[in-house]
């Protein structure tokens, strides 16, 4: 009888555990947009905190503020507050222009970087910036100009992505409509180091990088980012084994020669509900506490499509990022309009 006790109390201290530990990672019901009115060009990271953080283009909001890179902060992925701006004052290293898509990263030394553009509409020289900060919602020290167009030789350098690769080696991909390119950085992640190589061409901006099984994905945006209501921006994907490339589509066409798998793309139409979303793009990826993937990028609603001052009002969306026979998907390859579960977060 003694051992029979004890086996009743260990197999039931047993399921409690198993029940305690299940509970430890939650469900959690959203739905598209996630954060509004605009929130565009969405980079996001998991901080050391535990807490998740986006940061968005320069934007005069709704409010009339004009946020310098916006930092919206989550413990759910699903509910964001704003948290203050990226900067106190805009960089000086430029006359004029705006702040736009930032890249947020954690180096090695702790520290986190912010890659960012330094542009004006038409600009026939706008470059890339990087400034650092001890905490992920700044204030952040801006170090200057990475380069600019004239310097790298890449017309419209803007749309930066860093990449730490496995050996350690750090990258920048940058570019818009004028060809993607990539760079090594140096170990302080302040200047570029070696030459430059071609990724994709002319029909691509803000690029992205996911390494998984060996390939590294390239996510791009193709189409019109910022034209309100008929916007046409969308996302498209390849895949190469090694970081310089080649990166081919599913087809095997090369992404510098007109190559590209479509991932995402506007509503076809309403739901039943009336909803769409136009002009999904400029991606992140993030990983939630059950390993599922997801996609975090904004989109226009093609009934309320611009701010109060003109500018394309494009709120930031979520959705679950798949994998299919070694490509990522996305459900049904749109924006999600509907009530859904998830992402997953520990307590």
């Amino acid at each position: 009888m003694k051992k029979a006790a004890t086996f009743t109390f260990v197999a039931a201290t047993l399921l409690l555990l198993i029940i305690g530990c299940s509970k430890t990672v939650q469900p959690a019901g959203y739905r598209n947009p996630v954060f509004k009115p605009v929130f565009a060009d969405p980079s996001i990271i998991k901080a050391k905190d535990g807490l998740y953080y986006a940061y968005g283009t320069e934007d005069t909001w709704d409010d009339g503020i004009n946020h310098l890179i916006p930092v919206i902060r989550s413990s759910d992925l699903r509910n964001w507050e704003f948290v203050r701006d990226a900067f106190d004052v805009k960089p000086a290293w430029k006359s004029d222009g705006g702040l736009w898509a930032p890249d947020i990263s954690v180096h090695r030394n702790g520290r986190y970087y912010l890659y960012y553009s330094f542009s004006l509409w038409g600009d026939p020289n706008p470059g890339i910036g990087v400034a650092t900060a001890d905490k992920p919602e700044g204030p952040f020290a801006d170090h200057g100009k990475l380069f600019d167009s004239d310097e790298i030789g890449v017309s419209n350098s803007i749309d930066p992505f860093y990449y730490e690769d496995d050996d350690g080696k750090a990258y920048l991909l940058w570019g818009s409509f004028h060809g993607i390119f990539g760079i090594g950085l140096s170990e302080d992640g302040l200047k570029t180091a070696g030459d430059k190589f071609p990724v994709a061409d002319i029909q691509y901006e803000a690029p992205y990088l996911v390494k998984r099984d060996g390939y590294y994905y390239f996510f791009g945006s193709s189409g019109s980012c910022c034209e309100g209501a008929f916007s046409t921006y969308h996302v498209k994907v390849g895949r190469s084994k090694s970081i310089q490339g080649p990166y081919l589509d599913k087809n095997g066409v090369d992404l510098t020669a007109g190559g590209g798998t479509i991932l995402l793309q506007a509503n076809a139409e309403p739901d039943e509900n009336g909803k769409q979303f136009i002009g999904p793009g400029h991606n992140s990826v993030i990983t939630d506490d059950r390993g599922q993937d997801w996609i975090v990028y904004h989109a226009i609603d093609p009934n309320d499509p611009t701010l109060m001052n003109g500018a394309s009002k494009r709120p930031m969306m979520i959705d679950p990022l798949d994998w299919k026979d070694g490509w990522p998907v996305v459900a049904s390859g749109e924006p999600g309009t509907k009530p859904k579960p998830g992402p997953y977060v520990k307590k």
